[in-house]
């Protein structure tokens, strides 16, 4: 009997958790979605129905605007806006290959070979990982002013280039799930250290690429503060800097003309490309960040 009533006692605390931990779940989804469904639903406004619409903040207004937004931006000073959202497919593309590329190398040869200093260098690279990267952009700044790479693509590519991140997952996955009696065995058959890298090592290597290509386009993506000191031609900026230069016309008074609807239609639009990629590539790099976070 006695037993009975522990066993119900511990049925109840533990539906009480489950409770709490659903409660929990659901206002963390709420607190991610509301700023989403807020963004789809100002881009289908105009001005008027962004301040007055008879929906609310938070519901569609009777005139729905978005295509009409969409084909202001193709107009809005010569369509600059769809030369800003080239601009950061360029640089997100560039940078993220790049910097998978170096990650990959730089993991894979702390891994799995044996040379002078390897500790120091990784430390190195773990020391990094703890700069906040917007207390390198000043320095950033006057290194692309000293070599006369200023106010081109490049000052914004090349720093995107260097993941300290993704070199440390690349590190973390080689030395998880990359054996090295495979690799012994590759040498064994004859093949060179480039064929073994190629064609034994790479292959297992796919879902952690995948995993530091997409946080690398992201990063790259929604790099703002760089692109905003280095860059002073407007048909060079990302769509982020873009972006916050309407905002702040829009915010210099009633006497300027206000874009609030071109602001939050091009925003929506930006977030689509990065939002197809996660939903393509997700089967890849959940398991990357699994393998890298859990396997030693």
């Amino acid at each position: 009997m006695k037993q009975n009533q522990n066993i119900d006692k511990g049925q109840k605390i533990n539906r009480g958790h489950q409770i709490t931990a659903k409660v929990f779940m659901v206002i963390c989804i709420l607190y991610f979605i509301l700023p989403v469904w807020w963004l789809i639903v100002a881009a289908t406004k105009n001005n008027a129905g962004l301040f007055m619409g008879t929906g609310g903040p938070m519901w569609f207004d009777k005139h729905f605007a978005l295509w009409d937004n969409i084909k202001e931006l193709t107009t809005y000073q010569d369509g600059i806006y769809w030369r800003w959202l080239f601009n950061s497919l360029l640089y997100a593309l560039v940078g993220g290959v790049g910097a998978t590329a170096l990650s990959v190398m730089a993991g894979y040869g702390f891994a799995k070979f044996r040379f002078h200093g390897r500790k120091v260098y990784f430390n190195i690279v773990l020391g990094a990982l703890m700069i906040p990267t917007t207390a390198l952009v000043i320095p950033t700044f006057i290194i692309m002013t000293k070599i006369g790479m200023n106010d081109t693509i490049w000052a914004v590519i090349l720093p995107s280039l260097l993941s300290p991140f993704g070199t440390y997952l690349m590190r973390v996955y080689c030395q998880s799930s990359l054996p090295d009696e495979m690799m012994e065995a590759a040498r064994v058959d004859g093949a060179g250290e480039l064929r073994t890298f190629f064609q034994v090592s790479l292959p297992i290597m796919t879902p952690a690429i995948t995993t530091v290509f997409l946080l690398s386009v992201v990063n790259c993506w929604n790099n703002y503060f760089l692109p905003q000191v280095v860059l002073a031609n407007t048909k060079l900026f990302p769509i982020t800097v873009g972006l916050t230069q309407w905002q702040a016309k829009s915010n210099a008074g009633a006497g300027v003309e206000q874009v609030w609807n071109l602001i939050t239609c091009g925003a929506f639009i930006s977030v689509i490309p990065l939002v197809l990629a996660f939903l393509f590539l997700q089967r890849y790099w959940v398991g990357g960040i699994t393998a890298g976070a859990v396997k030693q």
